[in-house]
Formats: C-alpha cells, structure tokens, sequence
C-alpha cells in the first residue's frame, strides 16, 4: 500500500513540474504573440544555455555549484551558469530601454522566468530527496 502512494505521488509530482514548465513555455510565447513582437524569443535562449555549463564541466550534475571547490573549470561554470541565469532577467529590461518591446510583453517575460525557476528548484528538491 506505502508502494503505491510513493508512485502516486512522483507521478503527481512529475506531472506538476511538466504543467509549470508548458506555463512557462506557453507564456514565452505568448509574450511575443500578443504584442506580435518575437524579440522576446531571445529570452528562450538564455534557458537553453542555463544547463549548459552543468553539462559541460559538471558531469551532468549540478552540485558542483553548491560546494564551494575552486578550480578552473569549476569556477568558469559557476561563472557561465551564473551569467546565463542573469541574462534570462536582463534580456527583456534591455529590449524594453531599447523599445523594442512593450511593457506587457517584459512582465509576462518575468512572469514565464520566475515559472521556470520554480520549476528547476522543484525539480532540484524533488531529485535530492527521492530516489525516483
């Protein structure tokens, strides 16, 4: 009986974090249909380069970033992690001063990073406490 609602609750689990990152993706796309302006594409870009340097120098993991190790590469990802992460914010503030979107468009921006965040923290706690 504890088998099945250890199962029940990953799948409900899983399932959440797949509908916060759709949300998250949806209202990528969103930002840029309704104000029939894909600059905010460029935000979308920055997501895909956030896991980049985990990939790269971390092995796949990400808690090289919580330790506090030195070293080249362990620095240059910490560094290219931490830069990615702050360009996923800065990409939208920079077309809005440059009016190349409108301010709709850089609130739903926000509202779509701080979805996906929440979604890899989620994902983050749920792979550190269970062994899926």
């Amino acid at each position: 009986m504890a088998m099945t609602i250890e199962v029940g609750y990953a799948i409900v689990c899983l399932a959440g974090l797949a509908f916060m990152f759709s949300s998250s993706i949806l209202l990528q796309i969103l930002a840029c249909a309704l104000y029939n302006n894909w600059w905010p594409m460029l935000a979308a870009l920055m997501y895909v380069l956030v896991p980049m340097p985990c990939l790269f120098f971390g092995g796949g993991s990400s808690q090289f970033l919580f330790s506090r190790e030195g070293g080249g590469w362990i620095g240059a990802a910490k560094f290219l992690t931490g830069a990615s992460s702050v360009g996923s914010i800065a990409i939208p503030i920079i077309l809005r001063h440059a009016h190349l979107i409108s301010t709709g468009a850089m609130l739903i921006e926000f509202v779509s990073f701080i979805i996906f965040v929440c979604t890899v923290l989620c994902f983050h706690h749920a792979s550190l406490e269970d062994d899926w």
